[in-house]
């Protein structure tokens, strides 16, 4: 016969104590350690409104719903909870979540959806409740997505389809151009030194022109995106970006999401709301199965440009990231470690795995939104993206 465990064994007391709480007064006198506290934080920052020490969440649920922007901290606490907790109770503590962020009254009042203002921590929190979202507001929801991605799609559309074609055009130098070809700007300076004072004209001695198109080689660019609770933001921007990519004949753009799995929704890249519904936010992180995927979709490593975007807390291998790592870059692949593309600040990452992926060539830092098409013009013209972080002022990981 079983032995009935003692009501004082330290596992029921744990559990006693993560049910009640940290109040002083829940006379359990359990310690908690390690992934514990994580898990008492978590219940805290939803059950524990109102305490000393609450998180962003608890105090969320004090507000009303309206049009000013939302907190940031909740959908990195909606993805945390998958980390501790089953499915079936996931869910009940996403309704919970869901009520007490009053998101009910922004999905079924129209004069407050119009009133919302384009926030992508908005789109994250949705994206994150949206399994638990009423059946008759999910439509509002995604009209709310839409509402925002558009706004995104205005800001960021125009400047990363000028820089990614501006730096494949002048990424092939053409000396005996034809008068349709001609890089006047760069002919003009090659030649200042030729100027007819008598005639106010430059002789052009020197031409220099843009390659021919015939002559362009298509790069393949790969957005591998890490979808944990902290890179809420990132995946919604990194979406949009790829969106915009992938409708440029010249970039062969992939995208692909991961957790502890790995997803491409490369097909879903024609519509950012369908692709951003296509994501999973929260759970666990293995990114070596990650990169494994991506480096199978490579056909021509030094045409390809592979941007992992992810805080490097590895749940997988790390040493067998690392060597995948290598292998890419040895391969000539152009490969980039964003540890966030958002317009927050410094994220919190793996500082010891990104100075030893920094010792293999793979440079790792923070990016804006605005800043990316910068960025993907400068892999494109394949200048050295350590030098160009520094000219932006963004703090590179260096190797240890």
């Amino acid at each position: 016969m079983n032995a009935v465990p003692s009501l004082a064994s330290p596992e029921r007391l744990r559990r006693w104590r993560l049910l009640l709480g940290g109040a002083a007064a829940d006379g359990v006198g359990c310690t908690l350690t390690g992934a514990d506290l994580e898990i008492d934080r978590t219940l805290a920052s939803l059950y524990d409104a109102g305490m000393e020490g609450g998180d962003d969440l608890a105090k969320t649920g004090q507000r009303k719903g309206g049009s000013g922007a939302s907190q940031p901290g909740v959908a990195r606490w909606l993805g945390d909870i998958r980390k501790y907790f089953p499915s079936t109770v996931v869910r009940v503590m996403q309704k919970d979540a869901l009520e007490r962020l009053k998101l009910h009254q922004l999905l079924l009042e129209p004069e407050l959806l119009e009133a919302v203002e384009p926030d992508v921590h908005l789109v994250a929190n949705l994206l994150a409740l949206r399994g638990v979202i009423p059946a008759a507001t999910r439509e509002t929801a995604r009209i709310v997505v839409r509402k925002v991605v558009d706004e995104l799609m205005r800001r960021l559309q125009e400047p990363l389809r000028s820089a990614i074609s501006g730096a494949l055009n002048r990424a092939e130098r053409n000396y005996r151009p034809r008068f349709a070809e001609m890089d006047w700007p760069r002919t003009i300076r090659a030649n200042l030194r030729h100027y007819q004072a008598d005639y106010q004209t430059i002789v052009p001695e020197t031409r220099i022109g843009f390659g021919r198109k015939r002559q362009r080689t298509q790069r393949q660019v790969i957005l591998c995106i890490d979808q944990s609770g902290s890179m809420a933001a990132s995946v919604v921007y990194s979406s949009i970006c790829g969106a915009v990519m992938a409708s440029l004949p010249a970039v062969k753009t992939h995208l692909v999401v991961f957790d502890t799995a790995v997803v491409d929704l490369t097909e879903h890249l024609d519509d950012p709301v369908e692709l951003l519904f296509g994501t999973q936010l929260g759970g666990g992180t293995d990114i070596n199965r990650a990169v494994g995927y991506c480096q199978s979709l490579i056909q021509d490593p030094a045409n390809t440009i592979l941007v992992l975007i992810s805080d490097l807390f590895e749940g997988g291998v790390a040493e067998n990231l690392l060597r995948r790592a290598n292998d890419l870059v040895q391969s000539g692949v152009q490969f980039i470690a964003l540890l966030a593309l958002a317009d927050s600040g410094a994220p919190s990452y793996d500082r010891d795995l990104a100075a030893r992926l920094a010792r293999l060539d793979v440079p790792s830092f923070a990016c804006t939104p605005d800043l990316f098409p910068d960025l993907m013009a400068a892999a494109i013209r394949r200048e050295d993206i350590n030098q160009w972080a520094a000219r932006h002022e963004l703090a590179t990981t260096r190797s240890r």
